[in-house]
């Protein structure tokens, strides 16, 4: 199989460290999801409001509501699901899940400024910018992120009928039907960028979102202990599984984690103007995920809190890259990490109650609705619908 064009040059370096690691990232890149590929073509010819309903008796566990619903369909739910792996241990999630929601500001702070900016500087940023989705939903997908953080760390969201279990699942069922969809535009270029949402992209992001979040989040302040670090690469790696990762490049520890990130940064094509776009869209957008609508503060909270951050986190040589501003003052972190110590002690001192719960819930993709399984029905994201 032919190796995407524009990997070769970065690919003759990673090898020089892992000959191994860097072939099989290098295979990936033209894996997508045998089941879910298969079922999301079946799903095809349905219209979009059935194929909801349908979703939504599986995730339930509906038999009732799966009953005229195409046979792939109900044996990816009930009939014949994929069996849980051999390693997964439910009960090793608990010490992550703890360090999660005693860090979670710090951790969703890091996702955004520092390891999507980490993940998104690769050809990632080329399905997205494709589709659009960052530019006409960018501040629901952001919340989105958050939301599945937030329900696969809680106790018992990775459990069947846990929300962390759906919104894995769920996130897998997108990515099969985003990759048929780009794979029948004319924009999508396989002979230079191998498959969108290809299995060395999702088993990159998982390594970053797991590995990159416990460096970036310590950098911002938190602090794990060493059971607390392995139980939450375990949460993550569970969730990569449900995710549709394939057991050959899905992380099995930290170190790992770590490696595979590593050799897939190297395997990966310097930032693209793609790459450039969509890391400062989600730059920010990251006010707004906040709540913070107002220009002027906006601007400022952008200027002179999150790129620094960004840059501190992710370094000047790829901040450079991704043409992000240049810090004003040195020592960003040390700073960040000062205000938010001053402020732990103010809320001690004044007897208030921490609000960072109801922070995290208006920053995350809450709504009354509940849980929507809608696919994307179009490339374009304007042309999609909501999802």
């Amino acid at each position: 199989m032919e190796m995407p064009s524009e990997y070769k040059e970065g690919y003759r370096k990673a090898r020089l460290i892992d000959k191994e690691a860097a072939d099989n990232y290098i295979a990936h890149t033209r894996i997508g999801d045998e089941i879910v590929d298969a079922l999301v073509e079946e799903l095809a010819p349905l219209p979009q409001h059935k194929v909801h309903r349908f979703l939504q008796a599986g995730m339930q566990e509906d038999r009732a509501g799966l009953r005229n619903a195409p046979q792939s369909l109900r044996d990816f739910f009930i009939d014949a699901p994929q069996p849980d792996p051999d390693w997964l241990d439910l009960d090793a999630f608990a010490p992550g899940i703890r360090a999660f929601q005693r860090n979670a500001v710090s951790i969703l702070s890091a996702f955004v400024t520092g390891v999507l900016i980490d993940g998104f500087s690769t050809l990632i940023s080329k399905s997205f910018v494709q589709t659009g989705r960052i530019f006409d939903n960018g501040v629901w997908r952001l919340r989105q992120n958050n939301r599945h953080q937030l329900e696969i760390f809680w106790p018992g969201g990775l459990e069947r009928q846990g929300d962390g279990w759906k919104l894995s699942v769920r996130i897998r069922l997108v990515h099969g039907q985003v990759r048929r969809l780009l794979k029948q535009t004319e924009e999508w270029d396989h002979d230079a960028w191998g498959l969108p949402l290809s299995a060395a992209h999702l088993g990159y992001a998982a390594a970053c979102f797991a590995a990159r979040s416990i460096t970036h989040s310590k950098s911002l302040g938190a602090r794990y202990s060493k059971e607390e670090q392995a139980s939450f690469h375990a949460v993550w790696r569970y969730s990569g599984h449900l995710m549709g990762i394939p057991e050959s490049i899905l992380f099995t520890d930290e170190s790992h984690a770590r490696h595979i990130y590593r050799i897939g940064a190297m395997c990966e094509p310097p930032p693209t103007p793609d790459a450039i776009i969509m890391t400062n869209a989600l730059i920010n957008s990251a006010p707004l995920v906040a709540g913070i609508e107002e220009v002027d503060e906006r601007r400022k909270l952008v200027q002179n809190v999150i790129y620094p951050v960004s840059r501190g986190l992710v370094g000047n040589h790829l901040a450079d890259r991704l043409n992000f501003p240049a810090n004003r003052y040195p020592f960003p972190l040390f700073w960040y990490r000062t205000d938010q110590r001053i402020q732990k002690l103010r809320t001690w001192f004044q007897k208030e109650g921490s609000n960072n719960f109801m922070t995290l819930l208006a920053a995350s993709a809450y709504n009354d609705a509940g849980l929507s399984y809608r696919l994307p029905a179009h490339a374009h994201a304007e042309r999609s619908g909501n999802w």
